[in-house]
């Protein structure tokens, strides 16, 4: 695979076709992404990857703790977080929507 296109309103529609909160989108050995949906006054269970991630809010407003720093995040914002981190988004006013990147694709 050398040129993936995504469209972030085709891979939300079909967030929603399949009821989840995550989509893939791209998957090579180096890389994975996908977007993650939770709605507002949602829960987010994830926990601690393998790989090394990197978030990029498309739209919401919410607070992302990752290990020791605990800040508001919104459209635009960029969070990295290592692997074997603890991290989550909590107290989510707006639907939020984020592309996630995982380096190594995600196991």
């Amino acid at each position: 695979m050398k040129t993936v296109f995504a469209n972030l309103a085709e891979i939300n529609h079909w967030l929603t076709q399949d009821r989840r909160l995550y989509r893939e989108f791209l998957r090579v050995p180096a890389m994975s992404a996908g977007l993650y949906v939770l709605p507002a006054g949602g829960t987010d269970t994830q926990r601690p990857h393998h790989e090394d991630e990197m978030y990029y809010v498309v739209r919401g407003r919410a607070r992302f703790k990752a290990d020791n720093e605990d800040r508001e995040v919104s459209p635009g914002s960029v969070m990295f977080v290592a692997a074997e981190v603890e991290h989550r988004f909590y107290d989510i006013k707006e639907e939020l929507a984020v592309l996630v990147f995982f380096a190594p694709a995600e196991t």
